[in-house]
């Protein structure tokens, strides 16, 4: 199995390590290091892509949902040390009022989303995941496209339980943006199932 690329610097990575990295890889420091790793596969792509369709008139901009959101796609998010850059991460305006004028958000978000891949797989379900969680961000979502499967997982005592978990071609409302149905097979690239209303 491909892995993300550790950069070994022999030493903590800082942010000029950083921003040194080329502009076609996505760069993140977790735990002191400096992690790389290319743009996403098409597959990957089009979840993402798909996703942010889905989500961004609802929570973002009020449309067709209840508005109260800031949706981003790939945010640089500063936790104390560590730089971390989530497929999705969401802030309730009620916390955060105004985006940031920085070019990185130094407030930990809402909800994130991890779409996963073979070679980032390992990294997004074990040291980012447990980075949100001392950062107490109440909701992730695992998003496997090769699986075809969304996991649910909530933040509770610090730590993560698994709420839910979604495949296939369901249609579903999916906490804590379940104030409207996520057609999943749209995120698979498959048309809605014969016989649905969408």
């Amino acid at each position: 199995m491909q892995t993300v690329p550790q950069v070994i610097l022999g030493r903590p990575a800082t942010y000029e390590d950083l921003i040194r990295v080329p502009g076609h890889l996505i760069a993140e420091i977790v735990d002191g290091e400096l992690w790389t790793s290319p743009r996403p596969a098409p597959t990957h792509a089009w979840a993402s892509s798909t996703l942010a369709g889905l989500l961004n008139p609802a929570f973002s901009h009020g449309r067709g949902g209840p508005g109260g959101w800031w949706i981003i796609a790939e945010p640089e998010i500063h936790l104390r040390t560590d730089v971390l850059v989530p497929d999705f991460a969401g802030w309730r305006r009620e916390r955060m009022s105004a985006l940031p004028q920085t070019a990185f958000f130094p407030l930990a978000p809402d909800w994130v989303c991890e779409i996963i891949s073979p070679s980032t797989a390992r990294l997004d379900r074990g040291r980012k995941l447990r980075i949100y969680a001392r950062e107490s961000v109440r909701h992730a979502w695992i998003i496997d496209p090769f699986a075809q499967t969304i996991e649910v997982l909530r933040l509770e005592r610090s730590r993560w339980v698994l709420a839910s978990t979604y495949d296939g071609h369901a249609i579903v409302r999916i906490e804590p943006l379940d104030a409207i149905d996520l057609e999943l097979p749209l995120l698979w690239g498959d048309p809605v199932p014969a016989g649905s209303d969408k």
